[in-house]
């Protein structure tokens, strides 16, 4: 099995793409956001009439030394407008029914058959993301790597020792009760090992870089160390916002855009200095973006999105083109997509994680060509 990582980066709540890409020199952009837009001395020219959102110099950075690929105008056919069923979409890549397994679940079950890496993948939040769920699909999740253990609110090293053998043999004791009983089994004592893993990866990391003290610098901080452990994880998830704004747009979306954009830079020195962005990359994305014309003082859920792959693997660039902003080539006021979402899970799974794409996006998509 390959050696390659990806970061998962979640901008939940729908990012606005017109405000984080920005198509400043379209006279429709500004006719549409008389009230919610970025101003031309602000912008951080890209090319093509495009800048990005000044919240994302760190990232523009990286963007002129050939790291980001910018893919405009993702989405999927009749876009749904819902936050919780148009992120389930992206996660299960089922448009058109409700999925029951999730995109990286199905990659992970594909790189261990035999459940035989219960930190194949590490999620940075309380809750499970459906796009890490798959029957048998190991998946630890962690909210503070400093404290994550079982139990470990006891002080006494001799009774936490005790208490976690305890913890074991109660699973042990299952195995062979039945199909229902050994699952229950297998799942506490992957838990069980898991945490015994995950508890060795900060005494292993050391950097000098000095992240922010966001929480999704917290989360991206902790992806690092992770993955500088060489524990054998493949996939990190990370998450943030909410984007979903409605009102206060401008600053709702650069105070949000600062910490993920900062955060990524801080993570892509820290895989650089410990000689290992060349096997990391990083996939970003939002459920959808937001409409065309503001509402006074935010915008409201649209279609249509942006999103991003970051790394040294990664050929940067533009891919696609802006839809269109011209009234007569919307889709219910909002930006058509371009590129289905599964043409890029298509190239993530099979191009970097060295796995079956059919599965998960049950047909034939044309892949972009965003790694080297």
């Amino acid at each position: 099995m390959g050696d390659k990582k990806i970061v998962v980066v979640q901008l939940s709540g729908g990012n606005d793409y017109l405000n984080c890409i920005i198509p400043y020199t379209n006279s429709e952009y500004l006719d549409n956001r008389p009230n919610v837009r970025i101003t031309e001395e602000k912008v951080l020219p890209i090319g093509g009439g495009l800048g990005m959102n000044p919240s994302m110099a760190p990232i523009k950075e990286l963007f002129d030394d050939g790291k980001v690929a910018i893919i405009h105008g993702t989405g999927y056919p009749d876009p749904n407008r819902s936050h919780f069923r148009s992120m389930d979409i992206w996660h299960t890549s089922e448009p058109t029914k409700v999925g029951n397994e999730g995109w990286l679940g199905n990659a992970i079950n594909q790189m261990y058959p035999k459940k035989d890496n219960v930190v194949a993948a590490v999620n940075f939040a309380s809750a499970l993301p459906r796009a890490l769920v798959s029957p048998g699909a190991p998946v630890a999740s962690v909210t503070n790597l400093d404290s994550y253990g079982l139990m470990n609110h006891m002080d006494n090293s001799q009774n936490h020792t005790e208490a976690l053998q305890a913890f074991k043999d109660i699973y042990s004791q299952a195995i062979g009760s039945g199909p229902v009983m050994d699952y229950l089994t297998e799942t506490g004592l992957n838990a069980l090992k898991g945490t015994e893993i995950l508890g060795t990866v900060t005494e292993k990391y050391s950097s000098n870089v000095e992240y922010r003290m966001d929480s999704f610098s917290k989360s991206i901080k902790g992806a690092a160390q992770v993955l500088q452990a060489d524990i054998g994880t493949r996939i990190c998830y990370t998450q943030h916002g909410s984007f979903d704004a409605h009102t206060n747009g401008i600053a709702l979306q650069e105070g949000l855009l600062t910490d993920v954009c900062s955060g990524i830079y801080d993570f892509y020195e820290d895989m650089k200095q410990a000689n290992k962005s060349d096997d990391v990359i990083l996939f970003v994305f939002s459920e959808f973006g937001r409409r065309v014309k503001d509402n006074g003082n935010g915008t409201d859920h649209g279609s249509g999105g942006v999103a991003f792959v970051i790394g040294d693997a990664v050929n940067g660039g533009h891919y696609s083109e802006y839809p269109s902003l011209s009234s007569n080539q919307l889709v219910e006021g909002d930006l058509k997509f371009n590129v289905d979402f599964r043409s890029i899970y298509s190239e993530l799974l099979e191009d970097w994680l060295e796995v079956d794409a059919r599965p998960v996006v049950k047909n034939e998509y044309e892949k972009l060509g965003f790694f080297k």
